[in-house]
């Protein structure tokens, strides 16, 4: 027994009332047409697959072809309208120079109102006097200090010298042949050391009379002490300068 059946053709939807042939529709329109007619066909295919005898023979006869209704193609689209051409630069305006605005006319200066005199200051007061200060006490009078005594003389003998005289005879002296005495003063001090020499006498020869100053400052002696102080004194050196014959 042949199973196969024939399926009945989906059925086309109506054209719409006054819209004519597909091809007077708009590109919107033909696409919504071709969209409800692709629902209706699935729909009436998927009504056929209930029934059980359909269902049965559509399994037999497989593959199911649906043909699809192909879209309109477009109509071109015009050609875009030129391009415009560039205008031609103008060239700018004089700018007109705007008319400086008046200036303005010179307002009188203000003079701001001398400052209020400042009251005067009030008077210092006046201290008291002071009473005079008492006058200072004197001082009490302080004793002159008594004056130093004066340096004795003392004769020395041979033990009283630590170093006699060292006399240097003063060549051209010699050559001359000068002779003579000298007597130098000297002042001995606490250690024993002439302090202070003068010539006492001279011997006529003003060589021989340096040769005695500078000798006689070479000279040492013991110093004397008073009560285990010591104290200065003068002596008196004689140095003779003779020739040997």
């Amino acid at each position: 027994m042949d199973t196969t059946a024939s399926l009945p053709s989906a059925p086309r939807p109506p054209l719409i009332a006054g819209s004519g042939s597909p091809e007077a529709l708009g590109p919107g329109a033909r696409r919504a047409l071709v969209g409800t007619m692709l629902g209706a066909h699935l729909l009436a295919g998927w009504t056929l697959l209930q029934v059980p005898a359909v269902r049965e023979a559509a399994a037999d006869v497989l593959p199911i072809q649906v043909e699809l209704i192909a879209p309109t193609p477009e109509a071109p689209r015009p050609p875009p309208p030129p391009a415009p051409r560039p205008k031609t630069p103008q060239p700018p305006a004089p700018v007109l120079a705007a008319k400086p605005p008046p200036l303005p006319s010179p307002q009188p200066a203000f003079t701001a109102p001398p400052p209020p005199p400042e009251p005067p200051a009030p008077a210092a007061p006046v201290a008291p006097p002071q009473p005079p200060a008492p006058p200072a006490p004197p001082a009490p009078a302080v004793a002159p200090a008594p004056a130093p005594a004066a340096p004795r003389t003392v004769v020395l003998t041979d033990s009283d010298w630590v170093r006699v005289p060292d006399i240097e005879y003063p060549l051209a002296a010699r050559r001359l042949r000068e002779e003579g005495t000298v007597i130098v003063r000297a002042l001995i001090d606490t250690r024993g050391a002439p302090k202070q020499v003068a010539l006492q006498r001279s011997s006529g020869h003003a060589r021989l009379d340096q040769a005695a100053l500078r000798a006689a400052m070479s000279a040492r002696v013991r110093p004397r002490t008073e009560n285990g102080v010591p104290f200065e004194f003068w002596i008196a050196m004689p140095l003779a300068f003779e020739l040997e014959e």
